[in-house]
C-alpha cells in the first residue's frame, strides 16, 4: 500500500523528532511492504519566518489533500521570541489552533502508560503506583474556551479582558462517542471531567454525555469534577481508564498525566476527525532550549506514527510493532536524557530511533 503522510516538522526540536518517525516508518514499509510519501509543509514559527503567517492557506490545502499529518512542534521561547512580539493570531501556536479547525480535529486522544522499564523517572511514590497506570484522555480540541469570541478593552479607564466559553450539544455528543467506542475496546470505564457545580457549559456537558452513555450499556461512567481529577491523578492514577472532558480541562490534565509516566517525551498524541484522517503529535513542545543537541526523546513522536498507522491506515499489525519495538528498546537499557537512570546506556535522538528499527527487524526473524 501506499501512503501521503503531510510532514510538518515545525520548530525547535521538531525537525529531529520527526525524521526519527520518518526512519521508523520508512522501515515499516520496508518490512511490510508499504510506501509513504511525505508532503514538506511549513507551520509555526519557520512559516512566520517565511511567509508572514504561522499557516498559510496553501499549507492547509496540502494537509488536507493528505492520507494523514505527522507533526513535530510548534513554537519557541514566550519571553524571549521574535514571534511572540505580535499579535495572538500570527504566533507560532495559532498555527496550530487553525490546523485543527481547518482539517475539523475535534478529538484529541492521548495515551498516558507507565512504561515498566523507565518506572524509575516517574515522580509519584511506588505505594502510589501500584502495578502502573493504562489510561487515555479524550479531549474535545475544536471548541471551548480557546476558540470563543475574545477582546480586550478599556472600561473606565480600567483594562479587562473576555474569553468565551461556548458548547454545542452537537460538539459535545460526537466527542463522548468517540470515548465510549475507545472504552469499548479497553476496560470499559469513561471518567466524563467537567466543572458543573460551576458552569452552564459543564451542566450540558454532563447532560449530553449521560444521553451518550445509554447508548453503550456495557461501558461504566462516572462524573467528576476537574480539580478533584487533578488530585486524582496523582493520588490514585490507576483507576482511570479512559478520561473525556473539554478544550482547556484536557490541555491541562493530560500535560500532568504525561508528567507522572516519568517524562512527556514518552508520549504521543492523535488529533482526529469523523473519519479516518488525523493528525499526529507528540504530547511535548518544541523544547527550543535542546534543539539541535541530539539530545530530543524520539519516542513520543514514534508512538504518535504508531498511532497513524493504526488509526487512519488501519494497520494495526504494524502498529503492534512499532509499540513493541519501543518497549523492547526501554526494556534493554536505552535511555535518552530525559528518561536516563543509574544501569541505564544512554543514547541521543538519532541512536534511540536506530535501535527502535533494529528491533523491528529482529521481529521479524
Amino acid at each position: 500500500m501506499e501512503y501521503r503522510i503531510a510532514s510538518i516538522s515545525g520548530d525547535g526540536i521538531g525537525p529531529e523528532i520527526v525524521e526519527e518517525a520518518k526512519k521508523v516508518l520508512n522501515k515499516v514499509g520496508e518490512l511490510y511492504g508499504h510506501r509513504f510519501h511525505y508532503e514538506e509543509v511549513l507551520m509555526g514559527g519557520i512559516s512566520i519566518d517565511t511567509y508572514g503567517v504561522p499557516l498559510t492557506d496553501e499549507a492547509l490545502e496540502t494537509a488536507r489533500s493528505c492520507d494523514a499529518v505527522l507533526l513535530g512542534a510548534v513554537g519557541g521561547n514566550v519571553g524571549n521570541s521574535r514571534w511572540y512580539d505580535v499579535a495572538p493570531n500570527l504566533r507560532p501556536e495559532a498555527g496550530l489552533l487553525a490546523i485543527r479547525k481547518g482539517l475539523n480535529l475535534f478529538a484529541n486522544i492521548r495515551p498516558a502508560y507507565l512504561y515498566e522499564g523507565p518506572s524509575d523517572a516517574c515522580p509519584l511514590k511506588k505505594e502510589i503506583i501500584g502495578d502502573g497506570f493504562d489510561m487515555v484522555i479524550v479531549r474535545e480540541l475544536t471548541g471551548g474556551l480557546y476558540f470563543g469570541e475574545r477582546h480586550t478593552e478599556e472600561v473606565n479607564g480600567i483594562r479587562q479582558a473576555v474569553d468565551t466559553l461556548v458548547y454545542s450539544e452537537t460538539e459535545i455528543r460526537r466527542v463522548a462517542v468517540k470515548a465510549f467506542q475507545i472504552a469499548q475496546k479497553r476496560r470499559k470505564k469513561v471518567t466524563s471531567v467537567d466543572k458543573a457545580n460551576v458552569l452552564d457549559s459543564s451542566r450540558l456537558w454532563r447532560s449530553v454525555v449521560e444521553e451518550v452513555a445509554k447508548e453503550y450499556p456495557e461501558v461504566t461512567l462516572e462524573h467528576m469534577l476537574v480539580d478533584n481529577c487533578a488530585m486524582q491523578l496523582v493520588m490514585n492514577p490507576g483507576q482511570f481508564d479512559v478520561i473525556l472532558t473539554e478544550n482547556m480541562f484536557g490541555d491541562i490534565l493530560s500535560d500532568e498525566a504525561s508528567m507522572i509516566t516519568g517524562s512527556i517525551g514518552m508520549l504521543s498524541s492523535a488529533s482526529l476527525n469523523e473519519g479516518k484522517f488525523g493528525l499526529y503529535e507528540p504530547s511535548h513542545g518544541s523544547a527550543p532550549d535542546i534543539a539541535g543537541k541530539g539530545i530530543a526523546n524520539p519516542v513520543a513522536t514514534i508512538l504518535s506514527a504508531a498511532m497513524m498507522l493504526r488509526f487512519s491506515f488501519d494497520l494495526d499489525r504494524e502498529a503492534d510493532a512499532v509499540e513493541a519495538a519501543v518497549r523492547q528498546t526501554l526494556a534493554d537499557g536505552f535511555r535518552t536524557a530525559d528518561i536516563m537512570a543509574d544501569g541505564m546506556q544512554p543514547v541521543g535522538t538519532e541512536e534511540m530511533g536506530d535501535r527502535i528499527c533494529e528491533r523491528l527487524t529482529d521481529s521479524l526473524k
